[in-house]
């Protein structure tokens, strides 16, 4: 049961990253980091598996960009 918790978590961190980015294109690690009650390195772990799977893209620079949400899950 822990590990199907686990999962179940990090589907609705995954989901609330990718609404608050919909909501907010220009939203930093910080803040998402301040909305869903995770620890900053969550937030990193989830933002490299979202971009890695195609689904979010950062547009411009490092500090200033801003978010692509490219499809929904």
């Amino acid at each position: 049961t822990r590990v199907k918790t686990r999962v179940k978590t990090r589907v609705k961190t995954r989901e609330k990253i990718i609404s608050l980015m919909i909501e907010n294109k220009n939203i930093s690690a910080e803040f998402l980091k301040d909305l869903t009650g995770v620890t900053l390195k969550t937030i990193e772990f989830h933002l490299r598996n979202l971009k890695q799977e195609g689904i979010i893209e950062h547009i411009g620079p490092k500090n200033g960009g801003y978010w692509v949400v490219k499809k929904g899950e």
